[in-house]
């Protein structure tokens, strides 16, 4: 009987030398339980609470040290007032009507986002027109306009619909095209592989690829068109007696009512929490976070 070494190869002989035991005596526990506190600070709502408790604490402080309302009432006085506009319903009209006004511009301006993306993604005519109409347009500021759409439109909401309109309409179509050109070859291979119609490789392919840069753009949109609506009011005032957020703010500076007009100011800013942190956040989770898009 030959010997085992010259049957085996060496490498598959054991080699006891190269284990150890390790002793795992000394070794503490690994995960533990996360505290109350440490439970509460993962809550991306509790912190944003507890900033939000601390800028208003801060706004009180610095009112009650000045001690003029005129200049900068107290964040308490600002509350009292918001509460007066609400029970009165005066706040909640205008808050109503600068947000039918809000919602019309935005739509429209999606609409014609949509168009301008669908030709540029069509065409190299098209893309090289929303190119040029991009760089020309979107750094014009939308308030700047209003002059313009007084006169063609008239003293009513058309006017301030078509700055609207221009606010939402470049942001939210360079978004979307920059979006559907980053989207990935291996996805637009697989889709043309899967023998996707024109619709289906858009609706399948195209847009949850580039849906990211496109929330992106729906996100500059209303915020441009927020700030534009809220300008525009301001400067156009009410149109057949009735006006939004901007003309209250005018009309009780205007009477010297500087707690009305920071409760108007403090309208606006909730509106913004609500729309970033509640409606465009619950976009996120449905969409681009449980696709494995975000984190």
């Amino acid at each position: 009987m030959s010997d085992v070494s010259s049957v085996v190869p060496r490498a598959a002989l054991p080699r006891p030398e190269i284990f150890n035991t390790v002793s795992t005596s000394g070794l503490g526990v690994v995960e533990q339980p996360l505290g109350l506190w440490e439970r509460l600070l993962g809550l991306a709502v509790v912190r944003k609470t507890f900033l939000l408790v601390l800028i208003a604490l801060v706004w009180e402080l610095y009112g009650r040290w000045l001690g003029n309302s005129l200049l900068f009432p107290t964040f308490g006085e600002t509350a009292s007032a918001f509460l007066t506009g609400l029970v009165s319903g005066e706040l909640v009209r205008s808050a109503w009507f600068s947000i039918k006004l809000l919602l019309q511009g935005y739509v429209i301006g999606l609409l014609l986002a949509a168009a301008f993306t669908a030709l540029a993604s069509a065409t190299r005519i098209g893309a090289d027109l929303l190119e040029t109409l991009t760089s020309m347009f979107n750094p014009l500021p939308s308030i700047a306009l209003l002059p313009l759409a007084m006169i063609w439109f008239g003293l009513g909401n058309p006017s301030i619909i078509f700055v609207l309109v221009h606010a939402v309409l470049w942001s939210v179509a360079l978004n979307t095209h920059g979006g559907f050109r980053a989207v990935s070859p291996t996805w637009r291979m697989v889709g043309q592989n899967y023998g996707l119609s024109k619709v289906g490789y858009v609706v399948r392919i195209l847009i949850p690829g580039a849906f990211p840069s496109i929330l992106t753009g729906l996100k500059i949109g209303w915020a441009f068109a927020w700030r534009t609506l809220i300008a525009a009011e301001l400067v156009f005032g009410a149109s057949g007696g009735d006006g939004g957020l901007g003309w209250y703010i005018f009309q009780h500076k205007n009477q010297l009512d500087i707690p009305s007009v920071f409760a108007g100011l403090l309208t606006v800013i909730i509106f913004g929490l609500v729309v970033e942190n509640v409606v465009f956040r619950m976009i996120e989770r449905s969409t681009v976070q449980r696709w494995g898009m975000q984190t």
